[in-house]
């Protein structure tokens, strides 16, 4: 998921009532949602006794594996997943094509020379520039912070600068903390590389780790020198700052072979289930298709987009037929460089108007913790917390709390047209222990809790199609 859009989904900036506290229990039914009861019982039952989307999952993960943007496994998982919607009857699925920067990873090693030898583990950070052949052979300085990368001076010129910046251990009142850390991933080879560093290394970005590296994208400044960034393991970026604060000269042989191979077609894909009524008006849901080229893409974000795609197809199958449209939109390329989301919102720039909401599911298939409400208008945004408060009352055992600000990365421009945003949040205590890294696999997925996800989307999906009002209007 886009790192930036992420903090504001998964930690919650603004929360609109309990002021962060625990949870606060959703009111009854009542008001402008009790004529809906009714209805959203029906779908909750089934829809939490499915496993259907974990089948969905299952294909998708085991059958195709990860989707790097430009890459053939996703042009399979588009494929898939077109006619995985056709097979559930719903109308007007097609994709819709998108260009992106196809970024390949190729072969790539790190290895402590100095003051002992050591194979490191680490994954190169996507979209940067390889090494040379013979790869960058340098002494490490460290810097845990910007204040120390200040104090480092002209000791970076030449060397190579390992950011260690631990995230913070998970607690139910700081959430996952990962803006916090995930700066330096982002825009570390930029700063590094204008002080003279010839590459760079970042801690990867989580609390707990097996030995296991978490990639991510990064980003080079127009204006500076474009260094080789790779993201290596806890223990690992542990064991270089212990041996320098000894006083040990560490040194390290980086080798990567990664490249961007300029642009590859892809396509976002969307399905319909028609409105009855109002169908030129359109409740959007759906998930970014594509995945980093480690793992399956499970937890991030296959788990939303068969959220999405079983949401509306038990919709279907229980002759529910809202109001207006409900369209789902797998989005291709967030993970480096939200091309899709882009595009979307350029092709379809003519009826955001009519687009009554879109929702976004891109934290994983854990407990459903939070709703995400973000409008243009303050004021809107204000009142369309509201409202969800009042329609979660609906939701019987989940417990959601509603958040302003933030919503998702896909959804995100759609906001200058004035469409109410909302983001699927889930429980993020083990997320960052699985996320971008080989471990990102299909056995982290506990089916109930992905089926938990399904019922919300299909509820929420349902309701914001069917009633005559809409958020934050």
């Amino acid at each position: 998921m886009n790192r930036v859009r992420a903090l504001a989904l998964l930690a919650g900036l603004t929360v609109l009532l309990g002021c962060g506290a625990a949870p606060i229990a959703p009111p009854p039914p009542t008001g402008a949602f009790a004529p809906f009861a009714a209805e959203v019982a029906r779908i909750l039952q089934p829809a939490r006794a499915d496993r259907g989307a974990f089948q969905k999952l299952t294909e998708l993960c085991d059958g195709i594996g990860n989707r790097l943007a430009g890459s053939e496994a996703l042009d399979r998982a588009i494929a898939w997943a077109q006619a995985t919607l056709r097979a559930d009857g719903l109308a007007n699925v097609h994709a819709e094509p998108v260009t992106v920067t196809r970024w390949v990873r190729g072969q790539e090693s790190l290895e402590l020379l100095t003051p002992r030898p050591l194979a490191l583990t680490m994954l190169g950070l996507g979209g940067s520039v390889a090494t040379p052949p013979e790869g960058v052979t340098a002494e490490v300085v460290v810097a845990h912070d910007e204040h120390d990368l200040k104090l480092l001076g002209e000791r970076i010129r030449g060397r190579i600068v390992l950011f260690d910046n631990p995230m913070p251990v998970y607690t139910p009142e700081t959430g996952a903390q990962y803006g916090e850390t995930v700066r330096f991933r982002g825009h570390g080879a930029a700063i590094a590389g204008k002080l003279g560093a010839v590459a760079v290394l970042v801690r990867s970005v989580t609390a707990r780790s097996l030995a296991t590296p978490h990639t991510g994208n990064t980003r080079y400044d127009d204006d500076g020198p474009n260094i080789p960034a790779a993201a290596v393991s806890t223990e690992h970026a542990a064991l270089l700052t212990r041996l320098i604060a000894r006083g040990e000269v560490v040194k390290v042989r980086l080798k990567m072979q990664a490249r961007t191979e300029g642009t590859a077609p892809s396509a976002n894909v969307l399905a319909e289930l028609p409105g009855r009524e109002w169908p030129e008006q359109v409740v959007v849901l759906g998930g970014h298709l594509d995945s980093w080229d480690v793992g399956q893409g499970a937890h991030d974000d296959g788990a939303g987009c068969v959220m999405a795609m079983q949401a509306v197809a038990l919709l279907k199958r229980l002759g529910l037929q809202p109001r207006r449209t409900i369209r789902v939109v797998l989005w291709t390329n967030e993970e480096n460089g939200l091309a899709g989301a882009k595009a979307y919102a350029q092709v379809h720039a003519g009826e955001l108007v009519r687009h009554v909401a879109a929702l976004e599911a891109d934290s994983g298939a854990f407990r459903p913790e939070a709703l995400t409400v973000e409008l243009q208008d303050a004021e809107q945004e204000a009142k369309a917390a509201a409202q969800l408060h009042q329609l979660a009352g609906l939701l019987a055992g989940m417990q959601l709390e509603i958040r302003q600000r933030g919503s998702g990365a896909d959804v995100a421009p759609m906001k200058s047209g004035g469409v109410p945003l909302v983001g699927l949040v889930m429980e993020s205590s083990t997320y960052f222990d699985y996320h971008h890294t080989p471990a990102d696999t299909l056995d982290k997925v506990d089916p109930a809790l992905l089926a938990q996800g399904e019922a919300l989307f299909a509820a929420l999906a349902y309701v914001l199609a069917e009633w005559p009002g809409q958020l934050g209007r």
